[in-house]
C-alpha cells in the first residue's frame, strides 16, 4: 500500500513540473504576444502607449484659457456683520380707566396712525361724574357771584357806618373760600373729562397693530398687564448690528456717525435697504469682542421687519483708482496668493508667467491687488488648474473653457 502511495506523489509531481516549463517555453510566450498585439495594436499601434503619445499635438499645442485684463476703478470698502431688525418703538396700549369693552376699531396687522380709534370703553360712568362735576361747579361759582357782590356793597357802607370793619373782612374772606371751591370745581370737571377721553382708546403712535389681546365685552382695568394691543412702529425702522472691536478705529476715522449702510437678506444675494449709521455703542463687549451699532432706514417699502436677520454692510471708505481683477483669477499655493500672466517666450508664443501678488480684498467676485500686477497686464482668469509655469497658452474666444478641456480629453481617449 505504502509503494502505491509513493508512486502517485511521484507522478504528480512530474505532471506539475511539466506543466511548468510548458508555460515557460518560447512558443506560449510568442503566441500571448501575438495576442496582445492583436487586441491593442501593438507598441505603435492606436491602442499602445506609443501610440498614444506620439501624436504629441494636445500636449504640446497650446492649452485654452480664459483671459482678462488688470484694470482700475473706485473700490468701496465695507465691513460686514450681522444685524437683527429693531422696531423705531414698540408700544403696549393698555387702558387708562376700567370698564366695559364695548367695541376694537382696528383689524390685527392693521396700519394705524397716532390718534386713530383703536378702542371703546363704557363711558357712561365718566359722563355722569362729568355732569356732576359740571353740576357741582356751577353751584359754587352761582355762590361766588353773590357773594362778590356782597362784598361790593359792604365797601360801600363801610364808610357811612352801616357796615362793620370785621363784616367787610368776613365777607372778603367768605369769596375767597368760595374762588378756591370753584378751583376745586374747574379741576375735578377736567379730571372727569380726562377719564371720560380715556374711554375712548387712541394709537399713541403710527405703527402697526399685532394680535388683538383683548376681546370685546371683556372688562379692563386701568394698566392692565398684557394690555389691547401692541402698536409697532416700522417707518423708519432700526437694526442693531455688531462689527469687531479692530473695525471702531476705521469707523472713527471715517467719520463714524452718518456713514452709508446697506442691510442684505439672509443669503446676502438681495439688498433690502439702504440706511445710515446713527449710533456707535458707548463701550466694546469685553467677552465678545464687538461693539454694538444702530443704523436707521426709512423703510418705506416695508422691506425690513421687526426680528429680522439681515446681513450689514458699512462703507467706512472708497479706494480711489484700486488695481482690481477678477477673484477668479486668484490662486492659492504654499507661498501665498498668485496669478498666471501672459508673457512672450523667445518665439513670441504666448506662455503662462507665475506672478506671486498681494490681495488686499477680495468681494462680490473682485479682488483689490496691493501689489504684484501692473496696469496692462493680462491674466487666466479660468482654466489655471492645467498650467504650470511656462505653458503654452491661447485664449479660448469662440469656446468655453471646460467645452475646450472635454474635447481635448476626447480627443486623447480616441488616440
Amino acid at each position: 500500500m505504502r509503494r502505491v502511495v509513493a508512486i502517485a506523489l511521484g507522478l504528480g509531481v512530474i505532471a506539475v513540473l511539466g506543466w511548468f516549463f510548458f508555460l515557460k517555453s518560447p512558443a506560449v510566450d510568442a503566441a500571448a504576444g501575438k495576442a496582445v498585439a492583436g487586441e491593442g495594436g501593438g507598441a505603435g499601434g492606436p491602442g499602445g502607449r506609443r501610440g498614444r503619445r506620439g501624436g504629441g499635438g494636445d500636449f504640446d499645442g497650446p492649452i485654452p484659457v480664459a483671459l482678462g485684463d488688470v484694470t482700475r476703478r473706485d473700490v468701496p470698502i465695507y465691513l460686514d456683520g450681522l444685524g437683527t431688525v429693531t422696531a423705531f418703538n414698540t408700544v403696549t396700549v393698555r387702558p387708562q380707566v376700567s370698564g366695559q369693552l364695548l367695541s376694537v376699531a382696528f383689524d390685527e396687522g392693521q396700519e394705524v396712525n397716532k390718534g386713530d380709534l383703536l378702542a371703546q370703553i363704557d363711558s357712561r360712568s365718566f359722563d355722569a361724574q362729568l355732569q356732576q362735576a359740571q353740576a357741582q361747579k356751577g353751584q359754587n361759582e352761582a355762590l361766588l357771584n353773590t357773594a362778590k357782590r356782597d362784598l361790593q356793597r359792604f365797601k360801600e357802607l363801610v364808610g357811612d357806618g352801616y357796615v362793620s370793619k370785621q363784616q367787610l373782612d368776613t365777607q372778603a374772606q367768605t369769596v375767597a373760600q368760595l374762588e378756591a371751591t370753584v378751583k376745586a370745581n374747574e379741576a375735578a370737571v377736567q379730571n372727569a373729562r380726562i377719564s371720560q377721553g380715556f374711554a375712548r382708546v387712541t394709537a399713541p403712535i403710527s405703527g402697526i397693530t399685532g394680535l388683538r389681546l383683548v376681546d370685546v365685552g371683556n372688562l379692563v382695568d386701568a394698566g392692565t398687564t398684557g394690555g389691547l394691543v401692541v402698536v409697532t412702529q416700522i417707518r423708519p425702522i432700526s437694526v442693531v448690528f455688531t462689527l469687531p472691536e479692530q473695525s471702531l478705529s476705521d469707523i472713527r476715522a471715517a467719520g463714524g456717525q452718518g456713514l452709508e449702510v446697506l442691510a442684505y437678506d439672509r443669503d446676502n444675494a438681495k439688498k433690502l435697504a439702504k440706511g445710515e449709521l446713527t449710533v456707535i455703542d458707548n463701550q466694546i463687549d469685553q467677552t465678545t469682542g464687538t461693539i454694538r451699532m444702530k443704523a436707521t432706514f426709512a423703510n418705506d417699502d416695508k422691506a425690513l421687519w421687526p426680528g429680522q436677520f439681515v446681513n450689514m454692510r458699512l462703507l467706512v471708505r472708497t479706494e480711489a483708482n484700486g488695481l482690481v481683477i477678477p477673484a477668479n483669477a486668484v490662486q492659492r499655493g504654499p507661498d501665498g496668493d498668485f496669478v498666471y500672466v501672459v508673457a512672450k517666450d523667445d518665439k513670441g508664443v504666448a506662455i503662462a508667467e507665475k506672478r506671486d501678488i498681494k490681495v488686499a480684498r477680495s468681494e462680490n467676485g473682485t479682488a483689490l491687488i496691493a501689489s504684484g500686477l501692473n496696469d496692462g497686464d493680462r491674466i487666466v482668469t479660468d482654466g489655471q488648474y492645467r498650467l504650470q509655469p511656462g505653458s503654452k497658452i491661447r485664449e479660448a474666444k469662440d469656446e468655453p473653457v471646460v467645452a475646450a478641456d472635454s474635447a481635448a480629453g476626447k480627443k486623447l481617449k480616441g488616440k
